[in-house]
């Protein structure tokens, strides 16, 4: 298994007055090339897995094994390494930076790495290419079309080669048509071999074809084929 979580609990604000209990008990298992789908609330704690899934964080107890790597025994710096590797992100709102442009946005996740602008260039133009996006490069991203940013998004999240893609409520500010384009290439990047997980409520999502299985997440707690 790709991703493993065992008995995960996690628990913000432990101790204090205003603790909260995100993730109750949760067991997942995702095979390396699936797609899968996390459907609930706003609240259920869709989020909250997503970022232990992500390796932003480690569960406060539990087993989460990402990519071969038990998350509680990695160090911070170690966890943020694992996650550069292994993880690439799709936001909700796509978090695009409106001021730098196209080109800029997608090699962000690059520059922690240290890496020459030559180098940089040589892994972002091949996703600028196959996104339709090279024409944009250049143009401040506040400029450029809904569409176009979409397609940004999923170029910055490619370009450390991630074995895992994940989305939190991607569709959540699209059209149908949109939604249905980011779905076409999920489905394309998981015939390629990548595991997709997406967090969504949107029927568009969560029936999509190519999902493999869709776990329900409600308080907490994560109960296999949702309907």
């Amino acid at each position: 298994m790709l991703i493993e979580l065992e008995n995960i609990v996690k628990i913000y604000n432990q101790g204090r007055v205003n603790e909260v209990t995100a993730l109750d008990k949760v067991e997942m298992a995702v095979e390396a090339g699936a797609m899968v789908c996390l459907k609930g609330p706003s609240g259920s704690g869709k989020s909250t897995l997503l970022a232990i899934i992500g390796c932003i964080y480690p569960p406060t107890s539990g087993r989460a094994v990402i990519a071969g790597r038990q998350l509680a025994r990695l160090p911070d710096r170690f966890l943020t390494m694992h996650r550069r590797r292994t993880i690439g992100f799709i936001f909700q709102r796509f978090n695009i930076l409106p001021r730098i442009s196209v080109f800029e946005n997608v090699v962000l996740p690059l520059l922690p790495l240290g890496m020459s602008p030559k180098e940089r260039r040589a892994l972002a133009e091949p996703l600028l290419e196959r996104y339709g996006i090279a024409h944009r490069r250049n143009f401040p991203a506040g400029e450029i079309s809904g569409g176009e940013l979409q397609r940004v998004a999923i170029a910055r999240a490619l370009i450390n080669d991630p074995p895992i893609i994940l989305a939190d409520e991607p569709t959540a500010h699209l059209d149908s048509r949109l939604s249905r384009d980011f779905l076409a290439d999920m489905l394309a990047l998981k015939e390629e071999g990548r595991t997709i997980i997406m967090a969504s409520h949107d029927p568009l999502v969560t029936e999509a074809a190519g999902v493999d299985r869709v776990y329900g997440v409600h308080d907490g707690r994560v109960t296999k084929d949702a309907c």
